[in-house]
């Protein structure tokens, strides 16, 4: 039998699927393409004829033994079990009428809509890196919808209420025949509502909610880092027949800092120190979020070398204590000198000795190798 594509490929599964992956798979891949879903996609059918076939000759075990040895072409002549028949009686064959309500059910639902949650919200937030380190509390301004304070969220006008739509009788469906089929479509009347507002609060207009700025309280706990979420919840738009408030998502950006830069629950800062601080060593102090601190600087340090100061980085957000600073030193060579200072420099740089710079010696030992 001809096949466009490998029938593994077609349900996609693996060669070694299970029975009951398969039968997971077709049932899948039919509720999604049945002709009956997708009246208007003539590319359905095919795909749907398609997994049928697939279906039909990997679930058999002599025929899966023969295509997987031979290929579809082992299959010729060896027809199908339903061959002539048409794929949607295949389909109810299958899976009886519990596949057929599955397949009403996602075309049509249930019935009339119920209460249904709300939509979800999301707004962005700045914070500066001391308010991340301490924690703080900020008020959000926000629009969102709001119940209707004059009709009261019914959409009708006060004194009134809506009235049950006649077309449908409330259920919000209407049932119309299609040839074999009694397809369930949303009341054109009241769109699927089930009941209609025919005198509505003139304040909103029939909709029963009305966009509103709010002011919202909200929590920045200590730690928190850019990109982490906050939710509210309950504080999103409202739902639809009696249903619960969607949340609202508040997104977190820490400011960037002028002498921090921040790597997880550590602070990283750059310090410039001045030669002889370095050469001879000093106790300098530098900045950490809770003000300064003092840090004792060796004879000898190196520029770029890096120093820790426990428990001055930022506190965890889970409440595990609090990472370093990490202070790192440039040290910095003058531009300008005295006379003074010139004549010093040069005194110190005749006594200068190969003990004294370890790393430039083992440089120039190195270049002296490549050259001999």
């Amino acid at each position: 039998m001809p096949a466009a594509r490998d029938f593994y490929e077609v349900l996609g599964v693996e060669r070694g699927a299970s029975d009951e992956d398969l039968k997971k798979a077709y049932r899948k891949l039919a509720l999604k393409f049945h002709p009956d879903r997708n009246p208007d996609d003539p590319s359905a059918a095919g795909r749907f004829k398609e997994a049928t076939e697939a279906y039909q000759v990997l679930s058999d075990p002599d025929k899966r033994r023969i295509y997987d040895q031979y290929g579809p072409e082992g299959l010729r002549g060896a027809g199908l079990g339903g061959a002539g028949m048409d794929p949607r009686d295949i389909f109810e064959q299958i899976f009886g009428q519990a596949g057929l309500s599955d397949l009403f059910q996602g075309m049509f639902g249930g019935g009339r809509a119920g209460p249904r949650q709300g939509s979800h919200l999301r707004v962005g937030l700045r914070v500066a890196l001391k308010e991340a380190f301490t924690g703080t509390e900020r008020t959000l301004e926000l629009r969102r919808h709001e119940p209707c304070d004059e009709c009261g969220g019914s959409g009708a006008r006060k004194g009134t209420s809506p009235e049950r739509c006649g077309t449908c009788a409330g259920r919000g469906r209407v049932q119309r025949s299609q040839g074999f089929f009694m397809m369930q479509t949303a009341c054109p009347a009241c769109r699927g509502a089930g009941q209609i507002i025919k005198d509505p609060c003139k304040r909103c207009r029939g909709a029963g909610v009305r966009e509103q700025k709010v002011e919202l309280r909200v929590h920045i706990p200590a730690g928190i880092a850019s990109g982490s979420q906050l939710r509210l919840g309950g504080e999103g738009e409202p739902g639809s027949a009696g249903g619960p408030r969607g949340d609202l998502f508040v997104v977190v950006e820490v400011e960037d800092h002028p002498l921090f830069e921040r790597e997880g629950d550590d602070l990283l800062c750059e310090v410039p120190i001045s030669f002889t601080q370095a050469a001879l060593g000093a106790r300098i102090d530098v900045p950490t979020l809770q003000g300064a601190a003092e840090l004792e600087i060796p004879a000898g340090t190196q520029g770029g070398e890096v120093f820790r100061l426990r428990g001055q980085g930022m506190p965890s957000v889970y409440g595990r204590g609090k990472g370093h600073l990490l202070i790192r030193v440039a040290v910095e060579v003058p531009k300008k000198l005295s006379a003074r200072q010139k004549e010093l420099l040069a005194e110190f740089g005749s006594h200068d000795s190969e003990g004294a710079t370890p790393r430039r010696s083992s440089f120039l030992d190195k270049v002296r190798k490549v050259f001999e």
